[in-house]
């Protein structure tokens, strides 16, 4: 497998900010008819990841972070 779980208890709050802030980034902006801020919007993503519902992951395959949920990674495994 080519992911690796990284507990976000292992990051300081300033790496776990920047993972979050890039994840935030990389994904757009389309959350339907409402306009969040980006504030709103990382304390969903840390709400996220700290109720388990996203798990943050370095994968080997490109030499990067990204955030999945339990049911993503499962499906990756089944992949692979």
């Amino acid at each position: 497998m080519n992911f690796i779980e990284i507990p976000y208890e292992n990051l300081s709050q300033e790496a776990l900010l920047g993972v979050v802030r890039d994840f935030i980034g990389r994904e757009g902006t389309d959350y339907g008819d409402f306009e969040y801020s980006a504030e709103e919007k990382e304390t969903e993503v840390l709400q996220q990841i700290y109720s388990g519902r996203a798990k943050i992951y370095f994968n080997h395959q490109d030499q990067s972070v990204t955030l999945l949920s339990p049911s993503q990674i499962i499906k990756l495994n089944q992949l692979h």
